[in-house]
Order: C-alpha cells, then structure tokens, then sequence
C-alpha cells in the first residue's frame, strides 16, 4: 500500500461523501414519507442532470442548446424535476394505494428503466464531459502535508465548492423540515399516517411533496456530480454508492427529542407555546 496516498484518497472521499450524503437523504426521504423504498431515485437523479445540461450545455459539435447560464438552467431543472415528481406519485403510486409493498418496489423498478430509456432516446448514451461548471475542474490548490513522508495534498477546487453546496443544502433540508408547515407536515406522516390524517393532513398531498423534494434532491446531487464527471447514463448507479451512507445514517430522516424544534404537526401549537415559554 501507497502511505504517501492515504492523506490524499481520505481527502477525496470526505469531499465526494459529502454529495453522496445529500442523494441519500431523498432516498431516506421518500422512504420515511410513504414506507417505499424508490429504487428510480437515482434514475431521476440522472434525468436532472441530463436536462440541466440540455438547458445550459452544448451538443457534441460544440453548438449552445440553449442559451442559459447555469444557475437558471439549474433552476429549470429543479422545477420540471419537481413537477415531474407529483406527476409520478400522482398517476403512478397513489393508484396502488393499498396494494403489497412489492407491487409498489417493483413500479419504481420499472419507472427507473422507462427514464432510462427515455433519456437514451433522447439525449443519447455518450457521456456528456462538457456539462458546464462554476469553476474549472483543472484547478486545485495544495496543503503541505507531513506524516513520515513529505508530500502535498492536491484538493480540487470544483470538488471542494460541490461539498460546500450538498452540506449547505443538507443544512437548508434540516431547517426546512423543523421550521416550516409542510416540512413539520410531512414529518408527522411519516409517523404515523392514521393520526396525520386525523390532525387534518392531506396525506396523499404530503407524499406528492415528497417525491417532489426527493426529485429535487436527486437533481441537486446530479448537477454536482455531473460538474465533476459529466452527464452520463451511469450516474443512475450513484444511489447504490449512496446506500452505505443511509445504512449507517439510517432511515430516521427526521430529528426526534423532546425540544420544541423536534415537535410534528400535532403537537405544532403546544411547540409554539412551549417556545414563548
């Protein structure tokens, strides 16, 4: 083994965990919502990635698609993305209300292999390298590093800057579920779907919600990865890298304890007296 390369190999794989840690929290999230693990997570990852890149990118001969920069084109991506994430629970899942859960596994197995398909037909299986980024992916700059042996640290400065965005956006996802309606709505519905209902949530709309921000977590975690490597069809496998870090994460997306802030929507007005207090 290479010692000289540890430092290095370790630097790497916390910066690219970090993006990894944010497409595991839309599988988790899906899960938790509706007890359906949704094995097309990373194809809708994919799918974002590649109209992202249809919106800002170019085709192989160089030629603009469209002429957007990329901070729209992630913008537009994210919100078909979201649309398209109602439209799949809304004609897709909630028809099988009721029905076993390995009917419902087995609908995102074949939803996964119909984006699939559709992505090859339309934007073609070549990898994509010319997605457009920030920050070129050539640019490093080096940490002197001394352990036994003398060397340098070479850090991506495009890879650094996707690590920083997937924490941020996890830091956001945290707020938004202990701050705001819907987040504290869907937390409750994934403990418990009869007393939600009770409480006067719309159960069938909160699970829309949720694919739609799991969508939109899958695109996210696309355009970051698909700034490093490019836009491909291989990029839906990413959710299987991402598994370890919901196995030792775990499936419990949503904070519990007896703070104010860990209140679901039942128990919201008590939460809000308790704060004054």
């Amino acid at each position: 083994m290479n010692w000289e390369l540890l430092p290095q190999s370790i630097i790497n794989g916390i910066l690219t965990g970090g993006v990894y840690g944010l497409i595991a929290l839309g599988v988790v999230l899906i899960y938790k919502s509706s007890e359906v693990f949704n094995f097309a997570q990373g194809h809708l990852l994919m799918l974002g990635a590649f109209i992202t890149w249809w919106f800002a990118g170019a085709d192989e001969t160089g030629e603009e698609l469209l002429n957007l920069n990329l901070g729209f084109a992630v913008i537009a991506a994210l919100i078909v993305i979201f649309l398209l994430g109602f439209l799949v629970e809304r004609l897709a899942l909630r028809p099988m209300t009721g029905q076993p859960l390995l009917s419902i596994v087995l609908m995102t197995l074949g939803m996964a292999l119909l984006i699939e398909g559709l992505v090859s037909i339309v934007f073609g299986i070549n990898v994509k390298p010319n997605f457009p980024a920030p920050i070129s992916r050539i640019e490093m700059f080096k940490i002197p590093f001394e352990y036994q042996y003398n060397g340098i640290i070479f850090v991506q400065k495009l890879r650094l800057a996707a690590f920083l965005v997937a924490m941020f956006l996890v830091i956001v996802i945290g707020l938004f579920f202990r701050y705001t309606r819907i987040g504290l709505a869907m937390r409750a519905t994934s403990e418990d779907h009869e007393l939600a209902l009770s409480a006067g949530i719309n159960v069938p709309r909160i699970f829309g919600f949720s694919w739609a921000f799991a969508g939109v977590i899958a695109t996210a975690g696309g355009v970051l990865l698909a700034m490093l490597t490019g836009a491909s069809l291989t990029l839906s496998t990413v959710v299987l890298v991402a598994f370890p870090a919901i196995l030792l994460g775990g499936f419990g997306i949503f904070p519990r304890g007896d703070h104010w802030w860990h209140c679901s929507w039942i128990s919201y007005r008590n939460c809000q007296d308790i704060h004054r207090d």
